[in-house]
């Protein structure tokens, strides 16, 4: 960054997401002394981020794309509360380059990277063309702005099946298919993009080659305004249904030490040279002949966070908080120390007669666990 950069203060922050993410990030802010604003939909005016904030802000309906993800009434509710940040939490607008930047516009610090950042890295074939280019190795496959039918299947039969078709503006498995053949492969790419358009608001996909069997591991990174970057670690999240993630694990039992300082180092590389600030995770396939290739960046905190918070005894959102008010890391590479084992899982609510598919409904029994962290709303 040219020139010195400046301190960015903030004392009361707007959470601009609902449930157990705003009340993990409202439990770090509280402690360190900031106030906080909750948004909430029709649907969520008595949920427990509600009633544990300090005050709260309707922002829509019922339905997401009405509320939580409507960027002019997130910004309206800061203004109206006096909120002077946001911290967008992880899903809806967490990766919405348009969101960050109408949060600098109304003065607001985005507690997160710069809109240029997330436009770089938010969408997967513009991340994997500038991995490419700083000599991070890459799943082969199609990143082009032709999106035609026609370009699509030579693109994937150029590759070789099977490939995996990817929503190239999100992630969390939304937009995602795994295709054997030419044959089931328009079926695929009509699904997918139908999927993206409904998740992300754009139906542009990219195709990569299907690795068989390989682990998916992440590395957490931080970087701050004064050009300090580091990695803490990886997170093995192999074990997903649906290209969700079930169970993951810190540290992974693939990785060797080695492995660790290499794909550390090239993560560390990587959000230095892009001037990357704050918390972002690069995805990673690893195969079973220990080769690497790069798959995507979330710019934000992750669901699976706590992980790599147990193995180095830091809290991820007094990092982002710190960075984001303008502060040094505080750390270096050396200061990060690893100590145990880690383990996280995701509780989905599900209908075990059919296929497991999604189901929501009322919950008639819920106990806590008392001697293990639980994440919930």
């Amino acid at each position: 960054m040219s020139g010195p950069a400046k301190a960015t203060p903030f004392r009361k922050i707007l959470i601009a997401n609902r449930g157990e993410i705003a009340l993990r990030i409202m439990r770090t802010a509280r402690r360190l002394g900031y106030a906080v604003v909750a948004v909430y939909s029709d649907a969520d005016r008595d949920a427990l981020h509600v009633r544990e904030t300090d005050e709260a802000v309707r922002i829509g309906e019922a339905l997401p794309a009405h509320s939580y993800l409507d960027i002019g009434a997130i910004v309206a509710a800061a203004r109206t509360s006096g909120a002077d940040a946001v911290h967008p939490g992880y899903g809806f607008l967490a990766e919405n380059a348009e969101f960050a930047n109408a949060c600098r516009e109304a003065g607001l610090v985005f507690i997160g990277p710069s809109p240029e950042s997330i436009k770089a890295m938010g969408n997967k074939a513009g991340a994997k063309a500038i991995m490419h280019g700083l000599g991070v190795p890459c799943v082969p496959g199609y990143q082009g702005t032709d999106q035609g039918d026609a370009v699509m299947l030579a693109e994937a039969t150029r590759i070789g099946f099977p490939v995996m078709i990817k929503a190239a503006a999100g992630g969390g498995g939304r937009g995602m298919r795994l295709v054997g053949d030419a044959a089931a492969f328009a079926n695929a790419l009509r699904s997918a993009r139908s999927e993206a358009q409904g998740a992300f608001g754009d139906a542009a996909v990219i195709l990569e080659r299907a690795i068989a069997d390989p682990r998916h591991i992440e590395i957490q990174v931080f970087g701050d305004r004064y050009g300090n970057a580091v990695h803490l670690g990886e997170r093995d999240c192999s074990v997903q249904r649906r290209h969700q993630k079930l169970i993951e694990e810190a540290p992974s039992p693939a990785v060797t030490p080695e492995l660790r300082a290499r794909m550390g180092a090239i993560a560390v590389g990587a959000i230095r040279s892009l001037g990357y600030e704050g918390a972002g995770t690069l995805e990673f396939l690893l195969d079973c002949n220990g080769e690497y290739y790069f798959m995507e960046m979330n710019t934000r905190l992750q669901v699976e966070h706590p992980v790599t918070e147990a193995i180095t005894g830091l809290d991820l959102v007094e990092l982002q908080l710190r960075i984001a008010s303008g502060e040094p890391l505080g750390l270096t590479q050396e200061d990060v120390a690893f100590s145990g084992h880690a383990i996280e899982v995701r509780l989905c609510s599900e209908d075990a007669a059919h296929d497991f598919m999604p189901q929501s409904g009322r919950m008639a029994r819920w106990e806590m666990p008392g001697e293990i962290r639980v994440e919930h709303a």
